[in-house]
């Protein structure tokens, strides 16, 4: 991987001229991204991002932190945050950014810590990349859960995206849920390898939570097909 949503995130730390990301997928046209987007403050965040900040408590772990916003604002209420990502591009904008603890790390690599609350944000269900890896993820991350602690995740229901035939039903493709997409990066110029993204809708996560024992309670519905959902041991 050429890290390049990594790369994007650096630059605009380090006002490196940086440009607009360009995201394409396997069932949408190229659209713009600004790389500030990733940089919001608490005000500028969705309210489903801002609900999930507000119910933390305990030792967090913020997975998939990027560009380290989400970790920062904790960190500056006091908690004690561990932020990981799989970009080492992103990891070094989030200690420039003055992250007391951030680590290039993969969180199925993860051993020997526990938590009481882990973030997935931003799409968290993104990282499993596929249905048939959500167990995988979902047993690792209830491993890192301290008793009593919570999972806060968010994705979106895409069904809106498919086109509605006549009798109110979408035309969807046969082949594997329809939430299993694939993602395009362009940023100045270069093109990131294509890689899986994973939408969830509730009802299939709380299947998925439910198989590998774990609660999985609707916390906030958002204005456009997403939410917010709290699972815990």
């Amino acid at each position: 991987m050429k890290d390049l949503f990594g790369k994007a995130i650096l630059d605009y730390q380090t006002n490196n001229s940086p440009e607009d990301l360009i995201t394409e997928t396997s069932i949408s046209e190229a659209d713009e991204m600004s790389v500030a987007y990733l940089f919001r403050s608490f005000n500028e965040m969705p309210i489903i991002e801002q609900k999930a900040l507000q119910l933390v408590k305990g030792r967090i772990l913020d997975v998939g932190c990027g560009s380290g916003t989400h970790s920062l604002y904790l960190q500056e209420k006091g908690f004690d945050v561990t932020s990981i990502d799989i970009s080492e591009n992103a990891i070094k904008a989030c200690k420039l950014r003055g992250l007391k603890n951030a680590k290039v790390q993969d969180i199925l690599t993860l051993e020997n810590e526990k938590y009481d609350t882990i973030l997935l944000l931003m799409n968290g269900t993104g990282i499993f990349e596929t249905l048939e890896n959500c167990s995988k993820y979902l047993l690792k991350l209830k491993s890192l859960l301290n008793k009593n602690g919570q999972i806060l995740i968010d994705s979106s229901d895409i069904i809106y995206m498919f086109d509605e035939g006549e009798d109110g039903g979408r035309w969807i493709p046969s082949d594997g849920y329809y939430g299993e997409l694939t993602f395009t990066i362009k940023y100045k110029g270069e093109t990131e390898e294509t890689f899986p993204w994973l939408y969830l809708d509730y009802n299939t996560l709380q299947n998925a939570c439910f198989d590998n024992g774990l609660q999985c309670e609707l916390v906030l519905e958002g204005a456009h097909f997403d939410y917010l959902a709290k699972l815990s041991n």
